[in-house]
């Protein structure tokens, strides 16, 4: 239930008539004063410590190109995350003003914004307030609006589908990220960025251990969206015996418990997201990742194979799950599927490429599923692959050598995930998928910049002094996937970038960590993978080198401050 006061237009405005008699103002009666604002301030989640807030301004008064509102609290609310809007505070008092894109507001117009906070205590509703020193009336108290309500957040004429949802629209900041991120020294230079929601179990649906839930989330975006588009960008991932190459991000499902994975994870979000109130968002559902390109690297007879996965390939479970993921989801009209499409360090390869196209084919044609239910295809999500190395190509030859047969490369086709993602694209329009399927790149942790981005290629000794003096890529090896030591922020989200990209994203909130670098009891199904552990020393996926993983990282999923700091500090394009 959402909690309101509203600073109504007209109808509990007083103004002396002939007779000495107050008369109330009426909207479109003429000779009688407009009020000269309305505020209408909206708790739309509150979970008893935090909450969010939309609220919309009408200004009734002489158009205006900067505003400024303000308002007191009557309690201990702090205001810790904003969008649309920058607000400041000092003690209980409040200020808001606008951003550059919409300090413009018209007469008879309205512009919208929202805020996360905290408090202890009351969570009571601003009483007053004052737009550029201008007294905004407010109505006797909080209302309901039920589900008809018209505010700000009705989503108006549903989205029709378009060929690239971020084309055009704002994306969803997710106000518990941009909350953890602004708490952090210099984090506000990047907190207003949009990163993935994560519902990695059955619990994150309603909002696990406290925090917000599917549909909380999904308000906070209907009142930042305002009158543009607005993408919010989920990550659907809680297939059974999920991630059986790594430890860190198995799940609670057990390998056979495919149908509690539909009934009560799959079947339950697409009830949320069916909700016509939701319908004027466009939807991304990153579907499963790491769970289909296991099925080709890690099963069946490779080197690299694991009991756990030839478990999952013999079973189904996989293809099944994601196929019916696929089938639910792209039902909805305003939902985007983009299946997980690995990195070019795994799927780079002549054995695994083509393969990976195909499995992904017989995933998004089985249990109902077909083509049309998938928009596109997602690489690099929570990986580490640099976007584009300019100081080598694969067609480079070095004394004599191919840089396909350098170390760091080994033969792969791909050096980077941008020529991967591209190529990806056209494999998957061969295996049978729709021509105009699009790509995004997760670039949250792969800017690998700060002192040690080489600037130039290195020495043309050898193949190998050639590559790795050159490569941005600073891990020890193209396997390390665990919070890895040395890496940036990548490139800022941004939409239609390059060829064949729907857009660059964020999906991977940076500052999560990837798995715990030491055993943490858990009810979360999460193991110990040593690929997280700082001393091991490999294994066959990773050529038997160092893990490369920071020390003191917590959970997969739990803020990581160290991480955090590591990732800003090494940006590039560089805060």
């Amino acid at each position: 239930m959402s909690r309101s006061r509203t600073a109504v237009l007209a109808a509990l405005a007083l103004v002396a008539g002939a007779s000495g008699t107050a008369l109330a103002v009426v909207p479109g009666d003429s000779g009688i004063a407009a009020i000269p604002c309305s505020v209408d301030y909206k708790v739309q989640n509150d979970w008893g410590s935090g909450f969010t807030t939309a609220v919309t301004i009408t200004n009734n008064a002489a158009a205006k190109s900067s505003w400024a509102l303000k308002w007191t609290y009557g309690g201990s609310q702090k205001v810790t995350s904003a969008w649309n809007a920058k607000v400041t505070q000092s003690g209980a008092a409040v200020t808001v003003a606008n951003e550059t894109y919409n300090g413009t507001l018209a007469t008879g117009g309205s512009v919208s914004f929202g805020f996360q906070g905290t408090y202890s205590g009351t969570n009571a509703i601003p009483t007053a307030f004052t737009l550029d020193g201008v007294t905004c009336n407010v109505d006797g108290g909080p209302t309901d609006p039920g589900p008809t309500d018209p505010g700000p957040t009705d989503p108006g004429t549903p989205s029709t589908k378009v060929d690239n949802p971020y084309a055009g629209a704002k994306v969803y900041v997710n106000p518990e990220w941009s909350a953890h991120a602004a708490a952090e020294p210099g984090g506000s230079r990047v907190s207003n960025q949009p990163t993935g929601v994560w519902l990695d179990r059955i619990a994150a649906i309603n909002g696990a251990n406290g925090g917000m839930g599917l549909r909380a989330h999904l308000d906070a975006a209907l009142a930042q969206k305002g009158s543009g588009e607005e993408v919010v960008q989920l990550v659907v991932y809680d297939l059974p015996g999920r991630d059986c190459s790594a430890l860190a991000s198995n799940g609670e499902l057990g390998p056979t418990e495919i149908d509690k994975y539909k009934t009560q994870f799959i079947d339950p979000i697409a009830a949320i997201l069916s909700d016509s109130k939701y319908a004027g968002l466009r939807i991304v559902a990153t579907v499963e990742i790491d769970s289909l390109p296991n099925l080709v690297t890690n099963a069946g007879g490779r080197p690299t194979a694991t009991p756990a996965c030839d478990t999952m390939k013999a079973n189904g479970n996989y293809v099944k799950g994601v196929g019916y993921a696929l089938k639910k989801l792209g039902a909805i009209p305003n939902v985007y599927n983009y299946i997980d499409a690995g990195h070019h360090g795994w799927l780079g390869w002549d054995d695994n490429f083509a393969s990976s196209a195909q499995i992904m084919y017989q995933a998004a044609t089985a249990e109902g599923a077909t083509v049309d239910d998938v928009h596109g295809f997602i690489t690099n999500t929570a990986n580490y692959g640099a976007l584009k190395e300019n100081n080598f190509t694969i067609n480079d030859t070095v004394a004599g050598k191919s840089v396909r047969e350098s170390k760091w490369v080994d033969w792969n086709r791909y050096v980077d995930e941008l020529s991967y993602a591209q190529a990806f694209r056209n494999q998957a329009v061969t295996a049978g998928f729709r021509s105009n399927v699009g790509m995004l790149i997760d670039t949250s942790r792969n800017g690998w910049g700060g002192s040690a981005r080489p600037t130039g290629p290195g020495a043309t000794t050898s193949v190998d002094t050639y590559v790795n003096g050159g490569r941005y890529d600073r891990r020890i090896h193209l396997g390390n996937w665990c919070n890895q030591s040395g890496a940036g922020l990548g490139e800022r989200p941004k939409a239609a970038p390059a060829a064949g990209i729907d857009a660059y994203v964020w999906m991977k909130p940076p500052g999560e960590s990837d798995g715990a670098s030491s055993a943490i009891p858990n009810d979360e199904g999460k193991g110990f993978d040593r690929m997280c552990d700082p001393t091991y020393t490999g294994n066959v996926r990773n050529g038997n080198n160092m893990s490369g993983a920071l020390g003191n990282a917590p959970l997969s999923g739990r803020w990581f401050s160290a991480q955090f700091q590591q990732l800003m500090q090494n940006a590039y394009p560089p805060l």
